[in-house]
């Protein structure tokens, strides 16, 4: 998960792979069938580690409370030799039209967690949490946006305290 993450897909190689590992090719192809497979079950395991955070998230008493926590999340805590950003980001930055079906899944990952978002709102809205002119969808897509923002900064090195002076600065646009 970790090679892939860092590398992104096609940045991953077979024998960066099977280094990882601690296994052979053939192992690799009689475990996972071929790398598209094992890549899909990496990004499987990146959603169970990571997928905490968004029904942290989600589980905030306001919408406010919800963009808040996933941002400043998604940043998360300076820890020495973790990969920083977001594999459902970084995996598909650059993808080749042969890897466009990796490019379509990552795609789907992160609009799933879209939808997760704008539903959120939504019952903001009926809770008289946000205004009932807010636009769930809208919203949904700038969080998204912006938290994706985030993981391509990250991953670029942009220090921790920044993106947390950035985050603050969105939350000072959000509707209340």
């Amino acid at each position: 998960m970790r090679v892939f993450w860092k590398n992104g897909y096609e940045g991953t190689s077979l024998p960066a792979l099977t280094k990882a590992m601690g296994i052979n090719r053939p192992s690799l192809y009689a475990t996972f069938g071929n790398k598209e497979s094992l890549f899909r079950k990496a990004v499987d395991r990146y959603m169970e580690k990571s997928g905490g955070l968004m029904h942290e998230a989600l589980a905030q008493p306001t919408a406010r409370g919800t963009v808040e926590r996933l941002l400043k999340g998604s940043i998360g805590s300076p820890t020495p030799g973790k990969v920083r950003g977001c594999l459902l980001v970084q995996g598909a930055l650059a993808c080749s039209e042969s890897a466009d079906p990796i490019r379509k899944e990552l795609a789907s990952r992160r609009s799933e967690m879209e939808v997760l978002l704008r539903q959120r709102f939504e019952r903001a809205i009926t809770e008289r949490d946000l205004r009932p002119d807010a636009d769930p969808a809208g919203l949904a897509k700038y969080v998204a946006t912006f938290q994706q923002g985030i993981a391509v900064q990250m991953a670029g090195g942009t220090a921790r305290d920044k993106l947390l002076a950035v985050v603050d600065i969105a939350m000072r646009a959000w509707p209340d």
